[in-house]
C-alpha cells in the first residue's frame, strides 16, 4: 500500500507572517498520523496543491503515478473541492487496483481529528476492498460515483443510483 499526498486542505498550515493558509511541499500531516499506526505505509508526495488549483495536467500526473505504482492499493490524500474529478480520471483508466481518495474539510494542523479519522478509515477501507476507485470521507465510504460533496453544508454523502 502507498499513500499519494497531493496537498489539499488536509495538509494546509498557517503562515503567521503572511497571515494565510498554504499547502506545504511536505508530508508532515500524513506522517504525524502514520506514527500512531502499527502498519508501515510508504508516502509519496505528488503535486502539492489546493485541489481548486489542480488542472487536467495535474490529474494526468496523478493518473500516471498511480498507473506506474507497483502497489495494488493506493490511497490518495486530495483536496475535497475537486476530489470527484480526480477520482473519475483515475476510474477511466480501469486499473486492477484499489484506489481510495480521502481528504479533510479542516487542516490537520488546525484540528487533527477529522484528518486522522478520514485517513485511518481510508487505510482500513483500502485493505478490505476490491479493485476500483472509492471516496472515503467523514464516515461515508463508497465507489467514487456514489459519494459526493454537498458544498452548501460542507459534508459528504452517499448518492443513491
Amino acid at each position: 500500500m502507498v499513500i499519494l499526498n497531493t496537498g489539499g486542505t488536509f495538509n494546509k498550515r498557517y503562515d503567521p507572517i503572511g497571515g494565510e493558509l498554504f499547502v506545504p511541499r511536505d508530508n508532515r500531516a500524513v506522517e504525524s498520523i502514520l506514527q500512531s499506526l502499527v502498519i508501515d505505509i510508504r508516502i509519496d508526495g505528488v503535486i502539492y496543491k489546493d485541489s481548486l488549483e489542480m488542472d487536467d495536467a495535474d490529474r494526468e500526473i496523478l493518473c500516471e503515478t498511480i498507473r506506474q505504482s507497483s502497489e495494488t492499493s493506493v490511497i490518495v490524500v486530495h483536496g475535497t473541492d475537486t476530489m470527484e474529478l480526480s477520482a473519475e480520471a483515475v476510474a477511466v483508466m480501469n486499473l486492477k487496483k484499489t484506489v481510495v481518495f480521502t481528504g479533510a474539510m479542516v487542516p490537520f494542523h488546525i484540528d487533527p481529528i477529522e484528518s486522522t479519522a478520514n485517513l485511518a478509515m481510508a487505510i482500513g477501507f483500502a485493505q478490505r476492498s476490491c479493485s476500483g476507485v472509492y471516496i472515503v470521507m467523514q464516515g461515508v465510504c463508497g465507489q467514487y460515483n456514489h459519494v459526493s460533496k454537498n458544498r452548501e453544508i460542507g459534508k459528504f454523502y452517499y448518492v443513491q443510483s
